[in-house]
């Protein structure tokens, strides 16, 4: 007997402006539990804006607007992540972004990833260098960098600081993954190293992600949602 797959992510009738533009238009969508969903389209379809949307990234941008619901499965639980009872700080622990552009902090390796679990708190020392470990480890940079830790993380090549960013976000277990465009910048060797920690990271994460390469969108997403002059289209 199949088992019906979770939904993680729950889209209703979403609306959002910027001032007098309206970006996004009357979306309603799923994404699946433990699956890669890509968001693709021509540039300036609101793709970023969406990601934004799922952690509310977006709330201090002036005279930006959101109409309709985003409803997330989070430890068990259905959350409507816009409603005044939703904690925004534990909302953004549990739905994690990387950027388009690897950011890594003026730090070194190690404090890079360490930095979000020690703006938490309540990890010892002997915890934190044990999921600093299973992090880089987990996004395929451990071998890499094990015996430079101490080292500038802004030293790292570009492929490389793409999967410490990734292990930043990872730290604190996310149960959903937003990635913005992950490899635009990067050549094609670290762009298939990349692709495979996306496709690892299923099994312990939802991914929603921005992608303008519909080859990569082949290669590891499990669905996808174009989007046109703000609405969804069928591809």
């Amino acid at each position: 007997m199949q088992v019906a797959q979770c939904v993680k992510i729950k889209v209703r009738q979403l609306s959002f402006a910027y001032g007098d533009h309206t970006v996004l238009k009357d979306l309603t969508f799923d994404v699946q539990a433990n699956t890669v969903t890509a968001v693709v389209g021509p540039s300036g379809q609101g793709k970023s804006t969406l990601l934004t949307v799922f952690n509310r990234l977006w709330e201090d941008i002036p005279h930006a607007r959101l109409a309709g619901t985003v409803r997330i499965r989070l430890s068990g639980n259905e959350r409507d992540i816009y409603h005044r009872a939703c904690s925004l700080t534990e909302l953004r622990r549990q739905v994690g972004m990387v950027f388009q552009t690897p950011n890594p902090l003026p730090m070194s390796i190690y404090k890079n990833v360490a930095f979000p679990l020690k703006l938490v708190g309540g990890s010892t020392r002997s915890q934190t260098r044990d999921r600093v470990k299973r992090t880089l480890r987990q996004a395929f940079l451990w071998d890499e960098v094990k015996d430079r830790l101490k080292d500038d993380a802004r030293a790292l090549s570009g492929g490389q600081q793409q999967r410490l960013c990734m292990a930043r976000a990872l730290v604190l277990n996310p149960e959903v993954l937003l990635l913005d465009e992950p490899t635009s910048s990067l050549d094609p060797a670290a762009t298939e190293t990349i692709e495979q920690l996306i496709l690892s990271l299923k099994t312990a994460c939802t991914i929603v992600m921005v992608s303008h390469d519909m080859a990569q969108v082949e290669r590891v997403a499990d669905q996808w949602i174009a989007l046109r002059e703000g609405r969804i289209v069928a591809d």
